[in-house]
């Protein structure tokens, strides 16, 4: 048997478990737990205090973590909803997200500060569904059309985000060409995996062992959801392409599949306590273990990158909200704008890719990655004031009681 330890494991663990204790013992403090399972990371690692390494079994849960965070990503996409002007004002949307985040890396490539401009504008353009979703439904706002259309943005964000690293900025190397081949290739294997699975769940024999087995020990459905995961990955690794790819889309057919939960209410839930309960957490603690912030501190001019990435941010992903302020209101727009540009998980993500295939400097992911953790402690905040304020006569005669589909 290798000589492997669980020591570092259990201190991510520990972490994973006291960052929402604390902030559960003091509901004043609105910070999202990742914010303080990060920061953890950072003063504990090898970067910090040095008391958590990564080792082997940290680095393999933590590879888990990603996949689960991509999945349940996909998993909140609702295809259904996506259609009409709605869907017509997300992808505008986007579009002119990469426009700016364009310009934006231009600029800070200028000053020598990014290596890829392109790299910088995909990394700035997606929008943390997992750290939208409670806000909008702190506020009460989550079936409203300002909560629609910026689950929507959203949602056409993350997916155009995911599958342009993945195409543009795989790891795994290979043309841009080939991959696009590949990404067709895959995309097409997907779409008849898909069909399998959703002609599998109308049959009334197969529907009837799994509503038998569903909350047994069996835990069928999730064992059947946690295969697609696992496939689509390592199709996806097959194809020369990003994990994260394959995970988000394995997510985004479970949740097409899974539209009616009438029958296996708690089915989500078990896969939220799977990664959330564990694997995420331990994803976002080694992130921080992995992030040296002894660039930044050490070179007032790095630092001075975290605000102006944060600004950056803001107005790649909050002005396209403003497409939409003539039928959601002023305070409604605005809000909606500090929501899309919320984003952590996928700068993460994009920033490790980025380093690992030296388009990105380890000051750059680090300036980038707190630009994501000052905008998931400032942006959703201040979208809640905005959100919770009364109508103005203005915003009430703007705003309709639900989106246009049409």
């Amino acid at each position: 048997m290798p000589d492997v330890h669980f020591g570092n494991l259990f201190a991510v663990a520990l972490i994973a478990l006291l960052a929402p204790l604390l902030l559960g013992l003091a509901p004043a403090l609105r910070v999202p737990a990742v914010v303080l399972e990060i920061v953890a990371g950072i003063a504990l690692g090898p970067h910090g205090l040095g008391f958590i390494d990564i080792d082997l079994p940290v680095q393999i849960v933590s590879l888990l973590g990603l996949g689960f965070l991509l999945f349940l990503a996909g998993l909140e996409i609702n295809l259904h909803q996506l259609r009409g002007r709605v869907l017509r004002l997300a992808v505008l949307g986007y579009l002119i997200t990469l426009a700016l985040g364009g310009l934006a890396g231009a600029g800070f490539a200028t000053a020598g500060w990014v290596h890829s401009p392109l790299l910088l504008a995909v990394t700035l353009s997606a929008t943390s569904l997992g750290l939208v979703v409670p806000v909008l439904k702190d506020s009460g706002r989550l079936d409203s059309a300002v909560g629609q259309s910026t689950i929507a943005a959203a949602s056409v964000a993350d997916f155009a985000a995911v599958l342009a690293l993945s195409l543009l900025f795989s790891a795994e190397g290979g043309s841009t060409g080939e991959r696009l081949v590949m990404v067709a290739l895959f995309a097409l294997l997907i779409a008849a995996a898909g069909f399998v699975v959703s002609t599998a769940g109308r049959s009334q024999r197969i529907g009837a062992a799994l509503v038998r087995l569903q909350d047994t020990t069996a835990e069928i459905r999730v064992r059947a959801a946690v295969v697609l995961l696992v496939a689509f990955v390592a199709l996806a690794d097959q194809f020369g392409l990003e994990t994260i790819l394959g995970a988000f889309l394995a997510g985004a057919v479970v949740g097409l599949v899974d539209r009616d939960s009438s029958s296996h209410p708690q089915f989500r839930v078990k896969l939220a306590a799977i990664g959330y309960g564990f694997l995420i957490p331990v994803f976002f603690v080694t992130s921080g273990l992995r992030l040296d912030l002894g660039g930044l501190v050490g070179d007032p001019t790095a630092l001075v990158r975290v605000p102006l990435f944060l600004v950056a941010l803001l107005l790649a992903r909050g002005v396209p909200a403003y497409l939409s302020v003539r039928t959601l209101g002023r305070r409604p727009t605005t809000a909606m704008a500090l929501l899309q540009a919320t984003s952590l998980p996928f700068i993460v993500t994009a920033t490790q890719i980025g380093v690992t295939t030296g388009l990105m400097s380890p000051t750059t992911a680090a300036a980038l990655t707190c630009a994501g953790l000052l905008s998931v402690l400032i942006f959703p905040a201040v979208a809640l004031t905005q959100l919770r304020k009364p109508q103005s006569s203005q915003d009430a005669r703007a705003m309709p009681a639900t989106p246009d589909n049409g």
